[in-house]
């Protein structure tokens, strides 16, 4: 059941209730005009997910492995219980973070939306690397900038602080044009500077950036489909199982499990290999010579015995 399509709707339809119910609270006067009613919305769309929750975990009973290792039943298992603990009902703040994680939940149901969480997850390796570069580049051309403009543009390179929040703008292309200007008002040179600094930060590494984030995509989508094909052989199993012990009860024989698709690929190619044999064979006897008269009769004569 808590795999049927209506069930998962159901699921999603409530998160999005739960949602807005978020959004209604904000507004301070509906939200204490009716305190007492939003309360036991609350508790109900508690209740409602500890049920989802309940509901998940008895369909993976007899393979409980399973449950757990899925992240997403990790998470949701996580956010209801956080919800009950009294230590946590106590804090508004923390209970409003855990009612709002309820929201992202919705990822779980929208397979698209869940690859680009996985790959935003696994990026990070390479995001970290690409922070680490970025800094770099611009503390140098933070201090190149606060030797050659400190004086004559105190207001954007005054500091190695102020020189490196200009740069970081810069790497959006937003003021561009202006602090072009403002550099060539000092020196002709600036415009290496500033051509350098854009070319190797927002070309360069942005797109080594999005590089990884894509390559992360990619694996994201692949972990996602292997996964969805162990959840079905875990389904498959779970039945087969079902099935045995149904069959061990009403006091019969179990049917005999099918044979693994490697062992039947292989037989198959054996049976192909001899056909083709028995093929070479069969032809190569088609072209042999046909014998002379003489040589059948002298074939004859030795197989009766005749000299």
């Amino acid at each position: 059941m808590s795999e049927a399509r209506w069930f998962a709707l159901t699921a999603f339809a409530l998160i999005l209730a739960n949602a807005a119910v978020l959004g209604i609270e904000t507004y301070s006067g509906i939200a204490d005009r009716w305190d007492a009613q939003l309360r036991m919305v609350e508790h109900g769309f508690l209740v409602a997910f500890t049920l989802e929750i309940i509901l998940r975990a008895c369909a993976h009973a007899d393979r409980p492995a399973a449950f757990f290792r899925d992240p997403w039943n990790l998470f949701d298992l996580a956010v209801v219980l956080c919800a009950c603990a009294p230590a946590v009902r106590e804090n508004a703040t923390v209970l409003r973070l855990l009612r709002l994680a309820r929201v992202v939940r919705a990822a779980r149901f929208l397979p698209q939306l869940r690859i680009v969480l996985v790959a935003v997850g696994r990026s990070l390796p390479g995001t970290v690397s690409f922070v680490l570069v970025g800094t770099l580049l611009l503390y140098v051309y933070a201090m190149v900038g606060w030797v050659f403009f400190a004086d004559a543009d105190p207001g954007h390179f005054g500091s190695i602080g102020r020189a490196a929040l200009t740069l970081f703008l810069l790497v959006t292309l937003d003021g561009l044009g202006d602090s072009v200007r403002a550099g060539l008002e000092i020196s002709r040179w600036s415009i290496f500077y500033y051509a350098s600094y854009v070319l190797i930060a927002s070309f360069i590494l942005v797109n080594v950036l999005i590089g990884v984030v894509i390559t992360s995509l990619e694996e994201a989508r692949t972990l996602e489909e292997e996964e969805a094909a162990r959840g079905t052989a875990d389904a498959r199993d779970g039945q087969t199982a079902a099935r045995d012990r149904q069959a061990d009860g009403a006091g019969g024989t179990p049917p005999a499990p099918p044979a693994p698709r490697a062992a039947q690929d292989e037989l198959q190619a054996r049976i192909a290999t001899a056909r083709r044999a028995l093929d070479d064979l069969e032809e190569s006897l088609r072209h042999l010579p046909a014998p002379h008269p003489r040589e059948e009769l002298r074939s004859a004569q030795a197989g009766r015995g005749h000299p």
